[in-house]
């Protein structure tokens, strides 16, 4: 963890608490971000709990994030929530191109640069997810895939000029128990900000990369220590407020050292 940056991290909550149980998760989420200050947390309740968390946490330092958006603003698209609704709904931060997304629902690379344009121009900061699956990582192919995946977003991400994100999420540590070794994460990580520094060297200081894939209490500390992680994108762990909290309270400890 690099000190000039200040550690992110964010709570997907994928299908759960999307109700008065998500309400009361978020006032657990603000008692964490007071015990943190050094830490930047963000939530990402579902569709139906976005307002009611939003309003929950008015005020405080907890951000708000959506899980997914569509890419056009407005139109016949039953069942979708564009970036305009998603910021009326008191959201500051989307998720894109999250593993879930990409596997089940077929979201390409095209697709999640098209999602990016639209929260960009809805002032949405993007957390932008990228990783390999098994047999991409097997075949030796994880370093190719992310490449293609963070050259598709990061002319975009380039353009925001604030607080935007990339997340490393190894498809196969995804809600598996598994997870990539503090040495993999780092390696990984450092490509990412190698890319973006051919690009732009102080675009890549300034880039947050997450580390998300069964990210727990009891590793986040080791992932967390790595020089080019910068928080973490938490799925299961962020349900229950006292892990959510343990890793929250790992980066903060980091950050005073």
């Amino acid at each position: 963890m690099n000190p000039a940056r200040k550690p992110l991290i964010a709570g997907n909550w994928k299908m759960f608490h999307g109700g008065p149980s998500g309400v009361t998760l978020a006032g657990e989420n603000v008692k964490i971000a007071v015990a943190c200050p050094g830490v930047e947390i963000v939530i990402a309740p579902p569709y139906t709990a976005l307002a009611a968390c939003a309003a929950e946490c008015h005020g405080t330092a907890v951000g708000i994030a959506a899980q997914n958006v569509h890419a056009k603003d407005k139109g016949a698209y039953t069942g979708e929530i564009s970036a305009s609704m998603l910021v009326e709904s008191g959201c500051t931060w989307v998720i894109l191109g999250h593993s879930e997304r990409r596997a089940q629902f077929r979201e390409s690379d095209e697709m999640v640069a098209e999602k990016l344009e639209a929260a960009m121009h809805a002032r949405l900061w993007p957390i932008v997810c990228v990783g390999e699956t098994l047999e991409q990582r097997e075949a030796g192919e994880t370093l190719r895939v992310i490449r293609l995946q963070v050259d598709a977003v990061a002319p975009l991400l380039l353009q925001f000029g604030g607080p935007v994100a990339i997340a490393y999420e190894p498809v196969w540590a995804i809600g598996t128990g598994k997870n990539a070794s503090p040495r993999d994460a780092e390696e990984v990580h450092a490509a990412i900000r190698g890319w973006l520094a051919a690009i732009d060297s102080g675009f890549a200081a300034r880039m947050r990369i997450l580390y998300g894939g069964s990210v727990k209490p009891d590793n986040a500390m080791s992932l967390l220590a790595c020089p080019n992680v910068d928080g973490a994108l938490v799925g299961g762990a962020s349900l229950d407020a006292a892990s959510f909290g343990a890793i929250a309270r790992a980066a903060q400890d980091l950050t005073a050292r």
